[in-house]
């Protein structure tokens, strides 16, 4: 995905992923998630249970990168016209 306004999404190594872990001495569960239906991670190609890599512009810090863990929606979630609803 080529847009200014989408930041630098990249799918780590399994390599990558165990010295990032190790690293921060966390689990895969414990980064902020990202749904595998996400439009990024379709375009790059994300599969649950990877690790992405994102590098946002910073007004600070030139550069600033994040990682988000991969997981599976767990459905559509649909909201009715119903007139009998009290939301």
């Amino acid at each position: 995905m080529e847009h200014e306004l989408v930041p630098e999404h990249v799918i780590l190594s399994e390599k990558e992923s165990k010295e990032l872990l190790e690293k921060y001495n966390i689990r895969p569960d414990q980064l902020p998630k990202i749904l595998h239906t996400d439009p990024a991670a379709i375009a790059i190609g994300a599969k649950p249970g990877q690790i992405v890599k994102i590098r946002r512009k910073s007004p600070t810090a030139k550069y600033a990168t994040v990682y988000r863990y991969v997981i599976e929606s767990e459905g559509r979630i649909s909201i009715s016209a119903d007139t009998d609803s009290d939301i």
